[in-house]
């Protein structure tokens, strides 16, 4: 399984929305649904409080995602544009492949 993990901070106020955008059934999941290979996403919030987060996109395989990117490239800039507004920091903290199975 490869596994692609990013880091949120949601802006002051908009944190129901952004969870909603994030979440496993909000706006990125549903559009990575139409991706082969999409295994799910999970959305997680500091225990410390504060607005950090963090996503967990699970692909079968690196070769699904990135086929997934080059075909909906497009679509996928634009729900990053639209989806900026509701985070003050976004940072990728990796891709990772599964070594459990």
């Amino acid at each position: 399984m490869h596994v692609i993990i990013w880091e949120f901070r949601a802006r002051q106020g908009r944190e129901t929305e952004f969870e909603e955008a994030y979440g496993p059934a909000g706006t990125w999941a549903r559009f990575l649904e139409r991706g082969e290979g999409y295994l799910g996403t999970e959305l997680h919030r500091d225990l410390a409080g504060g607005r950090r987060y963090v996503t967990i996109d699970r692909w079968t395989s690196r070769d699904d995602f990135e086929s997934f990117k080059r075909r909906f490239a497009e679509e996928y800039e634009a729900i990053d544009l639209r989806c900026e507004a509701l985070t003050e920091h976004e940072a990728p903290l990796g891709s990772f492949l599964s070594v459990t199975g």
